[in-house]
Order: structure tokens, then sequence, then C-alpha cells
């Protein structure tokens, strides 16, 4: 009798050790605090991955900033995670916040592909429109006007750089400042009456499919060859790895493509709440969850694909 108990004592023994040790991330790691700055696309990623760190067991939250104010919280340690570095537009904001490694900008970029600079319906580019060069010869038709997003915006800068700077003639032009759904606004009604408008333009956005339009050529010296060809990156606070290493990884793991974004964003751009979108989005294509979540736990340590699939309601 004692010795089967003993035995039965020793198999459960070795059954424990065979199992892979559990390790739950430091509390302070629970709270995850993204910026989120307005834009469609970053507020689609911010949704996903808020989703998914709140299927682990984290406790995700979003802070509302601009773009500035999104890297000086990640230096100071009062955000977490900023999914919208968007590379080489913001490189002059970035740069100061890379010294004496204030911020730490993941290796992988969470997008390829992108692009970003100023575009006219194709109207416009039809009846000689096509590029920087040839902004100032419409100026009467433009009314003067340049439309730029929200304040602090890295794209707006370059705007008004051009403009302080009269590069391509265009130094009695005005920037006008709004957001991104204001600036979109006065596109559609441009459009509807048939004018010229000049606007910043990106992908992946559903302008790209809502409106006809066509991107600027010759602006390479301002927004970078190939039309603003972009690559997007996620920032940390330096050590912020070291101190929460699976959210970390789920991090570096988070990857998205310009059509998965674009699918993403026109719904939020319906109004719809980006962690909801991105629930419904990933019930849909649960198959990318096993790239995504590659080595990544729940905070407790438990298996990570199996809570978010419980999480999300498959």
């Amino acid at each position: 009798m004692n010795n089967r108990l003993t035995l039965s004592g020793a198999a459960l023994l070795c059954a424990a050790l065979a199992q892979p040790a559990l390790a739950a991330e430091p509390a302070s790691c629970q709270p995850v605090r993204f910026a989120e700055i307005g834009w469609a696309d970053i507020a689609a990623t911010t949704g996903v991955a808020m989703t998914l760190s709140e299927g682990l067991g984290y406790q995700p939250r979003k802070v509302m900033a601009s773009v500035p104010i999104a890297f000086t919280g990640v230096k100071n340690g009062q955000i977490d995670a900023f999914l919208g570095y968007w590379a080489p537009s913001m490189d002059s904001i970035v740069e100061p916040f890379l010294k004496n490694d204030g911020i730490k900008v993941l290796p992988t970029p969470n997008l390829d592909g992108a692009k970003y600079t100023l575009a006219v319906p194709t109207y416009a580019a039809e009846a000689g429109l096509k590029s920087f060069q040839d902004i100032a010869r419409f100026k009467d038709a433009l009314g003067g006007r340049l439309y730029g997003i929200e304040p602090g915006n890295d794209g707006n800068l370059l705007i008004q750089q051009m403009i302080d700077n009269d590069q391509y003639g265009l130094g009695g032009f005005r920037m006008v400042e709004s957001s991104e759904a204001g600036m979109l606004v006065q596109v559609q009604r441009a459009i509807r009456q048939k004018k010229p408008v000049v606007f910043l333009g990106w992908a992946p956005h559903p302008m790209n499919t809502q409106f006809d339009i066509t991107y600027l050529d010759g602006g390479d010296d301002v927004f970078g060859p190939d039309h603003g060809a972009a690559k997007v990156f996620t920032v940390v606070p330096p050590d912020y790895e070291t101190r929460c290493p699976n959210m970390g990884r789920l991090l570096n793991n988070l990857q998205f493509s310009v059509e998965i974004e674009s699918q993403l964003m026109e719904k939020v751009l319906d109004k719809q709440d980006p962690q909801v979108v991105a629930r419904t989005w990933l019930k849909a294509n649960p198959a990318i969850l096993e790239r995504w979540l590659d080595g990544v736990t729940t905070f407790t340590g438990e298996d990570g694909l199996s809570a978010v699939r419980r999480h999300i309601g498959l």
C-alpha cells in the first residue's frame, strides 16, 4: 500500500517536472498604455494590439496624444507602446528622442509598403496638376490652400517647411490644419464640385478606393522617393522588452500588411470601436493568430493562443 502511494507520488512529481514552467510577468507590466494619435491606421493597429493583450490577461488602455507628445510619453515612461512611427516622414521628429537612448524603435516594421505624400483627385492630375512643381501654377484654382491634418503632425510640418522656404514656389500658400476626418470632408466636397484640391494622402487608407486620387510626382526631396514610400515602426521605452519580455514579444510579432490595415481602417472610419473591429476581423481571420502569438503567453504564463481564441469567441 505504502509502496504504491510512493510510486504514485513519484509519478505525479515526474509529470509535474516535465511540464513547462509558467512565468508570469511582473505586476507592473499588466497595465499597457498605448499611444493613439487620431489616425485611422494607428487606431486600427492599436485596436488589434489592445484586443490581443486583453485576451492575454493584460489591462490595455489608450492615451490620446499628438505625434510629438506620443514620443515624449514613451521617453518619459508614461506610454508603453506607440505603433505609429512613420519613417522617413517622422525622422526629424524622432531624432531628438533617439539621443541618449530616450526611446527604442523595434527593428522590424509593423507595416511595410506604405506611402505618404501629397495627392490630388485624378481629374486634377489630368488637367495638369501632376507634380509638386505644378502646384504653384494652380494657386488661384486651389484658393492658395494645401490641406493637412492635425496640428503637430509630421506631414503638416513638411508642408509648412515648403511654404516657409518658398520651395516649389509655394511661399504664398496657406496650410489648412484640422484632422484626418476634417481633411477628407474637404476633399469630398471638392470632388463633388469637381474642383482641384491638394491634400496629404497615404496608404494604407480607404481613401485610395473611396476616391479616384493621384499621388503627385516630384516630391522626393520632401517626402522621399516612390511617392513617400514608408515603413511604420513600433516604439517602446528602452528597457521595456527587458522589464516586460512577453508583451515585448507580442509587439515584435505584430506585423500587418497594407491589405489588412485597409480592411480594418474602413470600419474604423465608419466610427466603429477599433477593438470591436479588431475582434470581428480576428474571428474572420483566425489563422494569423498563430504568427502574432508565436512564443507569447498570457500575463500569468499560460498558453497565449488558446486564451486569445477564447477571448474573441473562437
